[in-house]
């Protein structure tokens, strides 16, 4: 029996958040996909995250966003389909995505004027096939109680003063592999090998959990510092409904590593069109939304992360922590260099943790 394209997306928004999306795991998808009035997305961007763009944009033109929400398996989805895929656009959460799809050819050049206005070239592919819409730091959360520096370079993690003192999920997660290529561009493979056995063994214990679990370690005493991205200290400082994460964010300080000299490592949510987007007209429609001033305040806003057009200011919280210098480094090095990082993650045994 052919499923239509309305009934499975009505099923994989149920199960998507919860399961990574395989391309042997998902059913065939039709071209009733193609149908007016709406436009198809694949994200790995987590629903609570963009789903208030989404409605805004609705509203604004009435055009149905349908969205399936994975963390992982999308490109190779979109391989998969290939001219028959119904996804419009690709939402992605890593620079190193976005360069990927693009090489895999899942993506089609973009000749935006509005687009190309709103967003600096740093932050948008050079042929332009992807574009960003938020930035996002990843830092160092000290102790406010027990750190007393207010500054910190991410070469110094790997300084045995932090012997069992610093707290990171899996050096194989994507914001680790990309923070890990910075240093190989920056250093070279034989420094950032060594940086990462000095930061394995300065470990309070093996990699685990996510970036808020970072925090909450830090607030229990199992570690001084921990690596995580700037949003979720933000997300957990004005969370009202869960008391607990407010406690832990309220027990950290950010240090942005390396603000007194190249600057801070930055990544980036983006979008791509799909190379053979059914709904393109609509694609495009919402791409120059997303890039809008009104779509960028709702992302500083709603999300807390920084917005890549420059007319838009951050929200107060996140403008409370000082002025954000961006590391200059392309953000093509992150997708040249991710595979080496991921290799050398695995070679020095990171996720082991600190006594393999």
């Amino acid at each position: 029996m052919v499923m239509s394209f309305q009934m499975w997306w009505l099923a994989s928004r149920r199960a998507a958040t919860a399961l990574a999306l395989s391309a042997s795991a998902l059913p065939v998808l039709l071209a009733s996909a193609s149908a007016q009035g709406e436009v198809n997305i694949y994200s790995y961007r987590e629903p609570q995250l963009i789903d208030p763009l989404l409605k805004g944009f609705s509203e604004l033109t009435g055009i149905r966003t349908n969205v399936v929400y994975a963390s992982a398996g999308l490109n190779e989805r979109l391989a998969a389909e290939g001219q028959n895929s119904p996804a419009d656009l690709l939402f992605t959460v890593d620079a190193g995505r976005l360069s990927e799809a693009k090489e895999a050819g899942l993506t089609q050049a973009v000749d935006l004027v509005s687009l190309q206005q709103a967003i600096p070239p740093q932050y948008r592919d050079p042929s332009n096939h992807w574009f960003g819409l938020t930035m996002r730091s990843r830092i160092v959360y000290a102790s406010k109680e027990r750190v007393k520096q207010d500054n910190i370079t991410y070469e110094e993690l790997a300084d045995p003063k932090w012997k069992g003192k610093i707290c990171i999920r899996s050096g194989q997660h994507v914001y680790n592999t990309s923070l890990t290529a910075t240093i190989i561009a920056h250093k070279g493979e034989v420094f950032t090998e060594q940086w990462l056995k000095g930061l394995k063994a300065n470990l309070a214990h093996k990699p685990a959990g996510g970036d808020r679990e970072q925090a909450r370690d830090i607030y229990s005493g199992k570690c001084d510092l921990a690596v995580g991205n700037t949003y979720y200290m933000a997300l957990m400082a004005t969370n009202e409904k869960n008391p607990e994460q407010k406690r832990w964010g309220a027990a950290i300080k950010p240090l942005f590593p390396n603000a007194n000299d190249r600057g801070s490592h930055v990544n980036i949510s983006g979008m791509a069109l799909a190379k053979n987007a059914p709904n393109k007209a609509n694609a495009l429609r919402l791409m120059e939304y997303l890039a809008s001033e009104q779509a960028q305040k709702i992302y500083a806003t709603a999300n807390n992360e920084y917005p890549v057009n420059p007319a838009v200011e951050p929200s107060a919280i996140v403008k409370s922590w000082g002025k954000l210098k961006p590391d200059a480094l392309p953000l093509e090095n992150i997708a040249k260099f991710r595979k080496k990082a991921s290799e050398l993650v695995d070679k020095v045994n990171f996720d082991a943790g600190p006594s393999s």
